[in-house]
């Protein structure tokens, strides 16, 4: 299955009118999106500020007759407004998995590599955690993350017990126990969460080290490490 984008950039007067005509003649969607870089900073409450030079998206039904959408678009602007439509026919994808396209091995410290699964970086030195998130979060791309997977290469974890609250794709917790930890408790409310934190136990060989928990935590439960 096919769609077809229809992109118009105008200034900020304009494009509430061209967000309005998309709607109109069928559009799926509407976007408004920054096409100069500008900065917006958080505006007041209640205010919807747009940009100068704002970059309009529709989405369309793939078999939208293209001739006769460019035409109504056309006689519906200024020959100045339209002159820069553009119009694209985007292909239907796996969407929530195109974005790793541009997930690359990280290091994070001196040992610790996140590696995206199939992949190595050019060095045999060091710890690597192959990782597939699946639907969760956690590939090592937010600082939050990014931040305790370097605590956790420099910190003294042998034999520790690590309790991974909110564990999304397992990376920390896997993590820990990569980097010698003796047991790791991850849990999350969410089951795909838990599904990838399990896949990706097994894919780095820790499953057996690893205990997964939905929901609350019995209060008996004693950890190292949170």
């Amino acid at each position: 299955m096919s769609w077809l984008q229809v992109h118009l950039t105008t200034d900020k007067a304009g494009a509430p009118l061209v967000e309005l005509l998309f709607e109109r003649l069928g559009a799926l969607s509407v976007t408004l999106g920054d096409a100069a870089d500008e900065a917006l900073l958080e505006p007041p409450p209640g205010a919807s500020p747009l940009w100068r030079r704002t970059r309009v998206t529709g989405l369309f039904p793939g078999d939208t007759d293209t001739d006769g959408l460019r035409d109504a678009i056309q006689r519906s602007l200024a020959p100045e407004v339209s002159r820069g439509l553009e119009l694209e026919v985007l292909e239907d994808r796996a969407w929530e998995r195109a974005w790793l396209e541009r997930f690359h091995p990280m290091r994070f410290g001196e040992r610790l590599w996140v590696c995206p699964d199939g992949q190595r970086p050019d060095t045999r030195d060091g710890v690597f955690l192959d990782l597939d998130p699946g639907l969760a979060f956690g590939t090592g791309t937010h600082p939050t993350t990014a931040l305790c997977l370097s605590w956790l290469d420099r910190a003294d974890i042998a034999g520790k017990r690590v309790l991974d609250f909110g564990c999304g794709s397992g990376i920390l917790s896997i993590a820990a126990l990569r980097l010698g930890a003796a047991r790791a408790i991850a849990v999350d409310h969410d089951p795909q969460a838990l599904e990838a934190t399990r896949a990706n136990a097994v894919r780095n060989g820790v499953l057996e080290r690893l205990e997964t928990a939905s929901g609350g935590l019995p209060p008996e439960l004693r950890v190292d490490l949170v």
